[in-house]
């Protein structure tokens, strides 16, 4: 064999190899990437904001220090963000049955009336009871499910009379 056939196949056989710790099998997430696939090269103009982040924050302060509205928004956004939404605060009772959610939202509905409670806020406290809602009934077919269940391996055990 020629040198350039020699090192054609060791070319060859380091790429066969397995690098790095091989999936578990059964891996039904895929194989990963690609063998010989390379990491992104991230664009000049980020490799320049990372560069020199740390002076334009610096000149951002000193400009909204010296009372440049626009540095002085940018700052105060990123101190204290806009918030999304407010918490609600409301006293209902504790939601065990199907009727205690009848209940709060009657008290929520009452709220709302009231003007204590905006509707999109109420709104968004229905949606929740509706959501607790279905977990109790839920669990309360599940439990007349295995009662049925119960009932009906009780009932071939019996020998017929």
């Amino acid at each position: 064999m020629s040198d350039l056939t020699k090192k054609v196949v060791e070319i060859g056989s380091a790429v066969n190899k397995v690098r790095g710790r091989p999936l578990a099998p059964g891996n039904k997430l895929g194989q990963g990437r690609p063998k010989g696939t390379r990491n992104k090269p991230k664009p000049l103009f980020q490799r320049l904001l990372e560069e020199y982040s740390e002076h334009l924050v610096r000149k951002l302060i000193a400009l909204a220090m010296q009372g440049n509205q626009s540095a002085m928004r940018m700052c105060m956004d990123r101190i204290s963000p806009a918030r999304r939404s407010a918490c609600i605060t409301m006293s209902l009772p504790a939601i065990r049955t199907a009727r205690d959610v009848d209940k709060a939202a009657e008290k929520v509905t009452q709220a709302i009336r009231r003007g204590e409670l905006t509707p999109a806020d109420g709104g968004i406290m229905m949606n929740i009871l509706e959501g607790r809602s279905r977990v109790i009934e839920r669990g309360q077919l599940e439990t007349r499910l295995e009662k049925l269940e119960e009932n009906l391996a009780a009932t071939k055990k019996r020998p017929a009379a």
